[in-house]
């Protein structure tokens, strides 16, 4: 009986691992150079781990926006996504702090806020049950218009474009005299092209990308939101694989979203210049106009913080970063 117990056990150790499969949708168009880098991460993990971790990857938004994805999620048909803030805020709220509406005056400004909060919120999102590689920008969403943008009065009674689930920029658009229109991603550029919707704010790379600047004539450049994305993993799947091979997953993958959040920073410069080059006509906002509309939009984003949008105390901690960061600026003459 002990000679078969040996056995029994010896069979199970020497038996193949099954392959945990993560199955990941996305709205990257197939073929992109994001889409590439990602399913060359995806070889590189099923080599390192030998064929114990797969990675398949659903491009094109094939699986329908966030809401389906989550739903398939839930339900164990897909186990991972690649979204932004605004589709997991209802998970983990604080997500939303980076994207509050002119916060930030530059990209330098927003990276000494992120070498200072990116890890907390990446263990909040990992809190609420989503396992995530670090986050990659897209820079700051310019203005996207069919008609001029230069002044407050320009945006009123405008119809603009606001991701579903992202209370936030719909409130905070309302109170610039703005006709928010909730749309998922994959129906923007419909919504463009009927007339739906009259302004998108979206970072040039994005525009192109999705071919948003098609259906536009003008664009105003403007700190106006930061956008970011991540891959989130349901952690319950991501915990079937061994210790070992999360560690893999877990060192290519932040890798590859280091490399997407230093590219796209460069992609969405050369983009704005394309988008120029196209016809589309680069317009200012005026000076004194934009420093209205910041103030409105921060008692905007104060307000939502009173009334638990998101964690009050971590968002005056990252304006106080912000102050350091302004502060240290001007201390060096710069």
């Amino acid at each position: 009986m002990k000679k078969l117990l040996i056995t029994i056990a010896a069979l199970i150790l020497s038996a193949p691992t099954m392959a945990v499969t993560l199955k990941i949708a996305t709205v990257t168009p197939n073929g992109s150079q994001w889409m590439k880098d990602m399913r060359a991460s995806s070889a590189e993990i099923k080599e390192r781990t030998e064929g114990r971790v797969l990675i398949k990857y659903y491009g094109g938004g094939v699986k329908g926006d966030d809401a389906k994805v989550l739903g398939q999620i839930r339900i164990r048909q897909l186990q991972g996504g690649a979204f932004t803030p605004s589709a997991l805020s209802d998970q983990y709220s604080d997500l939303n702090l980076y994207g509050m509406p002119l916060v930030f005056d530059s990209e330098e400004e927003a990276a000494f806020v992120r070498t200072r909060m990116d890890e907390r919120l990446q263990q909040g999102l990992e809190d609420a049950g989503f396992v995530n590689f670090g986050f990659a920008t897209s820079g700051f969403a310019n203005i996207l218009s069919n008609t001029p943008v230069t002044t407050l009065a320009d945006l009123k009674g405008k119809r603009v474009w606001v991701p579903e689930g992202d209370t936030i920029s719909y409130k905070s658009m309302e109170s610039l005299s703005l006709n928010p229109v909730t749309l998922p991603l994959t129906d923007v550029l419909t919504g463009l092209q009927t007339g739906l919707i009259d302004i998108v704010a979206i970072p040039p790379i994005v525009a192109l990308v999705l071919q948003w600047h098609t259906k536009v004539k003008y664009v105003t450049q403007v700190p106006l939101v930061y956008t970011f994305g991540f891959m989130a993993v349901d952690k319950k799947t991501f915990d079937k694989i061994s210790a070992e091979d999360k560690a893999v997953v877990r060192e290519v993958m932040t890798k590859t979203y280091k490399k997407f959040d230093e590219a796209n920073l460069l992609d969405n410069r050369e983009a704005f210049d394309a988008l120029v080059r196209s016809g589309i006509k680069e317009v200012k906002f005026d000076d004194a106009e934009f420093v209205k509309v910041r103030k409105l939009l921060l008692a905007s984003n104060l307000r939502f913080g009173e009334k638990g949008a998101f964690t009050l105390e971590f968002y005056q901690e990252m304006l106080r970063y912000i102050e350091q960061f302004r502060s240290e600026q001007v201390a060096a003459g710069e």
